[in-house]
């Protein structure tokens, strides 16, 4: 699918086909996405962990839930609980990532890199003091691992599933997938195939972009070519604002077959 048309489907979907399960070549298709998501200084941020609904009791999917995440959880066949390594800079300092950047030319001469710069200045001033404080670590790793979320999720769509992110009890998860101590939960990524069809649910209503981005200085919209914006609409990025007509007469056609409340 092209890639701003992959951008304009992306929905936040809620009802799955609890009956059809999800291709292990998708699966490690998003996680592969994932892996080549941009990271700073290329450490090992993201940490997702890949479980199957049709291998969990009755009681373990119920012991997940939050009062916001419900039934979603016994529709989805998989979920991929995305972590975060607050030992990121520590471990790519310890098994030569930041070095190996230099050798590959990722970092170059012409803007002051090499082995010893990494030692002396960035390593030894920089990213040694971030890694030892929780509290800026805890921001950077979330915010890395957000990144390769961000492409897991597009892929989805591009693939044809439903996707959504959501909370789930991360006392129990940390405990029942064994998750060591220096990783923090920062989402879990509902995959299955929509019961629901996502151009009905529209894109959701937004903020303009002139009230989102600024120009040349804070608070000075940015104001849109309207030529652009009707070549977005052409190619599919930009879509019909939900909802559509029939929604709710979706809604409850879909709590009629999934059996959930009206």
């Amino acid at each position: 699918m092209e890639f701003k048309k992959v951008v304009g489907n992306r929905r936040s979907i809620r009802y799955y086909q609890p009956w059809r399960d999800v291709e292990r070549e998708k699966i490690q298709t998003i996680l592969e996405a994932a892996r080549l998501a941009s990271r700073v200084m290329n450490a090992p941020y993201p940490k997702p962990v890949v479980v199957y609904r049709k291998e969990l009791s009755e009681a373990e999917i119920n012991s997940f839930k939050t009062p916001t995440t419900t039934a979603q959880l016994d529709m989805a066949p998989v979920w991929i609980f995305w972590y975060a390594n607050m030992d990121a800079l520590k471990d790519a300092h310890e098994n030569g990532t930041l070095h190996g950047l230099v050798d590959v030319g990722a970092l170059n001469p012409s803007h002051g890199w090499s082995h010893s710069y990494i030692e002396d200045i960035v390593w030894a001033q920089l990213l040694h003091p971030l890694s030892s404080s929780k509290e800026i670590m805890t921001t950077l790793v979330s915010e890395e691992t957000a990144l390769a979320i961000c492409q897991a999720l597009l892929c989805a769509v591009d693939e044809g599933l439903g996707t959504q992110l959501v909370s789930c009890n991360f006392a129990v998860a940390n405990e029942m997938l064994g998750v060591p101590a220096n990783y923090i939960p920062v989402w879990v990524q509902l995959l299955g195939y929509p019961a629901e069809d996502p151009q009905t649910g529209g894109q959701r209503p937004r903020e303009t972009l002139e009230e989102m981005a600024s120009e040349g200085k804070f608070g000075n919209p940015f104001v849109p070519d309207p030529k652009v914006t009707e070549k977005l609409r052409e190619v599919g990025m930009i879509q019909d604002t939900a909802p559509a007509p029939w929604r709710q007469a979706e809604l409850r056609a879909l709590a009629h077959m999934l059996d959930l409340p009206e």
